[in-house]
């Protein structure tokens, strides 16, 4: 999920003033400066007439006046609540036919569908979302994003899907050390602190034994280190790129990596699997769209941990579907990660002191 975090943040920033209190239409694709135009609350519905119909209409109504009055925090929040729910799927959908259809192959379907719809509900030409100033860095990105789904979405089909998950918070950690790195932004000494206990409850949810650690375990975590790059990399792009630009090139990249070695592997699927591809295919989209719209809509602050249910999700899904128990080390690890996570994200939110005026 970190890219379409970081691409739905990208959106929003690129608002003119980023005040959260104005929604855009419905769309993904945002481009820097673009003017927003905020939805209007729905008139009163007192004269329609009693019926089925009617009372539909009277409920369509009642929700839209709602949703208009309601806060942008609010909207946020319920745009990201569908899109774990979505995700929840997705994932769910990986772990099933990643048994039996090669990963390669699983992507590149992925891609392909996800791509097309982006182009379908695109509000320019396809020339126009091409357009870049950075192209290095958009091919980089894309690069950066193949590696994190490798990694990450081996880890989910070899191992629980709580722990692969739990593992995968360990982004924002990454992401500090990165930020500091990379873009030379300042860390105090409270956000190392966070980030060294973090690393603590990663290292809990590894379970290192004398026969070493677990390989898909690690490549959980270098799911989180990827997507860690991802994040940064959309923060350089967000002041010059739109996002469907962003998006698209990550399509072009990812088709073009995925290409020939989805041909070479490539395992025919049966009706079911081909059903399964395309929902998992779709819920993706649509997951990436919602967490889109939470970010342009709600503060990240307040977004960022509802990101947590993920782990409630996973643990549900795994139990249910795959009859996976998450070990008690992996809930102590995840309890660490979360607490140093949040601390992090809250941290992060706050603003700068402002230096006094010159007189």
């Amino acid at each position: 999920m970190s890219e379409e975090r970081q691409t739905g943040r990208q959106g929003r920033a690129a608002d003119g003033d980023g005040s959260p209190e104005t929604e855009a239409p419905l769309s993904i694709m945002d481009s820097p400066g673009e003017t927003r135009i905020a939805h209007l609350p729905t008139p009163p519905v007192d004269g329609l007439a009693a019926g089925p119909g009617s009372r539909l209409a009277q409920g369509r109504h009642r929700f839209r006046a709602w949703w208009a009055g309601a806060s942008p925090n609010l909207r946020g929040s319920v745009y990201m609540l569908s899109a774990l729910l979505v995700y929840a799927v997705m994932v769910g959908a990986i772990k099933h036919v990643g048994g039996v259809l090669p990963l390669v192959q699983i992507l590149l379907v992925r891609q392909i569908i996800m791509s097309l719809v982006i182009l379908a509900f695109s509000a320019g030409s396809f020339r126009l979302m091409m357009r870049t100033t950075r192209p290095g860095l958009q091919v980089f990105r894309g690069a950066l994003t193949l590696i994190a789904m490798l990694c990450g979405f081996t880890a989910v089909i070899r191992i629980p899907l709580a722990q692969a998950t739990a593992i995968g918070f360990s982004q924002v950690l990454f992401v500090t050390i990165a930020a500091v790195l990379i873009l030379k932004e300042v860390v105090d000494a409270r956000r190392w602190a966070a980030t060294l206990i973090g690393f603590v409850g990663v290292l809990i949810m590894l379970r290192p034994t004398s026969e070493g650690l677990d390989i898909y375990a690690l490549l959980a975590v270098g799911g989180a280190l990827f997507s860690a790059g991802i994040t940064v990399s959309v923060r350089m792009l967000a002041a010059t790129e739109r996002t469907d630009t962003i998006l698209i090139w990550q399509g072009i990249v990812l088709v073009a990596a995925l290409a020939v070695p989805a041909w070479l592997w490539w395992v025919p699927p049966d009706r079911e699997q081909w059903v399964w591809l395309i929902v998992l295919s779709l819920f993706g989209t649509a997951g990436q769209w919602l967490i889109t719209r939470a970010y342009q809509v709600g503060e990240a602050a307040a977004l960022a941990p509802l990101d947590f249910s993920r782990l409630i999700l996973a643990s549900f899904t795994g139990f249910v579907f795959f009859a996976e128990i998450p070990a008690l080390s992996t809930w102590i690890g995840a309890a660490i990660v979360i607490a140093a996570t949040l601390y992090t994200i809250r941290k992060n939110a706050r603003p700068f002191p402002r230096e006094p005026a010159s007189a």
